[in-house]
């Protein structure tokens, strides 16, 4: 992915409700006012792989975690060959909603985390990893809400327990080589203060 002219790679994390899907979409709203060419996208991704990945994570759904950690492993590389790689290599800044720091946190609270990353040991790192930390008990009751206006569905990560394991594991991340550069920004602020701070480091990034 690093041969020829290519776009930016950005990748924008935090736990469930810390504002991840409304803060790609500001983002990329912000990107194409600027004259970007901006590909929105997600993980689990929209692909074959991705939808199955999002039908184990319900409740209802018995996940093995093991099975579970390989199927967002598999997700992400088709991800990276089906929508990322071409869109950079056109030039475009593409935005994920998600990518390798959630496996890191996510799987690594059932399976040795070690063995995630080797798993995940051909997902290239983004050119930015953007952070929204919230803390745990304000994120949430945010997925909460949601969840009860309908916005989404409920998965086996929705509870407050959980959520705080996750936020703990999130901060740990936050300085690891692997990931790549990262900005952490904090997220318990109104939208568009957040928003704001974000595109300057997309700013320093030259964007």
């Amino acid at each position: 992915m690093d041969d020829g002219p290519r776009g930016r790679f950005i990748a924008i994390e935090g736990i469930d409700g810390s504002g991840t899907t409304l803060q790609t979409r500001a983002v990329g709203d912000w990107l194409t006012a600027r004259g970007h060419r901006v590909l929105e996208t997600r993980e689990p991704s929209t692909g074959a792989i991705g939808a199955l990945a999002r039908q184990r994570l319900s409740v209802h759904a018995d996940a093995d975690p093991i099975t579970l950690a390989l199927l967002f492993a598999a997700d992400r590389l088709d991800h990276i060959a089906r929508e990322v790689a071409p869109a950079l290599a056109a030039g475009a800044v593409v935005l994920t909603d998600r990518y390798l720091m959630s496996s890191l946190a996510y799987q690594a609270l059932d399976c040795d985390q070690a063995w995630v990353r080797q798993i995940n040991r051909h997902a290239p790192p983004p050119d930015l990893t953007l952070v929204l930390d919230v803390p745990a008990d304000i994120a949430f009751a945010r997925a909460q809400r949601r969840t009860a206006g309908g916005g989404s569905v409920a998965e086996r990560f929705d509870a407050l327990a959980l959520q705080r394991r996750l936020a703990d594991h999130y901060r740990r991340l936050h300085d690891d080589p692997d990931l790549g550069p990262m900005v952490v920004v904090d997220g318990d602020r109104p939208p568009g203060a957040v928003t704001d701070e974000l595109a300057q480091a997309l700013q320093r990034l030259g964007l």
